[in-house]
């Protein structure tokens, strides 16, 4: 009767994980929605009142200065834990 086969290597465990439970810095949170705020309110200024001083100038522009505040909020909440 043939010799039944054998594991050659250790069967896998997986490593440890560990228990330290991960805080987000304090200015995380705050940061993330004043963003979002600024960016919202950027975009609604412009659509209210597009002849302001300083947001006239830049036209179009306004709409990309108020989405990358926006997507900055976004990208910080990735990280919020």
């Amino acid at each position: 009767m043939p010799k039944p086969k054998t594991r050659k290597k250790a069967v896998y465990t997986p490593p440890q994980k560990s228990q330290e439970v991960k805080i987000s810095p304090r200015w995380l949170a705050p940061t993330m929605v004043v963003s979002w705020i600024i960016g919202i309110l950027w975009i609604a200024i412009y659509y209210v009142a597009p002849q302001a001083p300083l947001i006239g100038t830049l036209s179009n522009w306004n709409l990309l200065i108020g989405f990358v505040f926006i997507i900055f909020g976004v990208v910080l909440s990735t990280r919020w834990r």
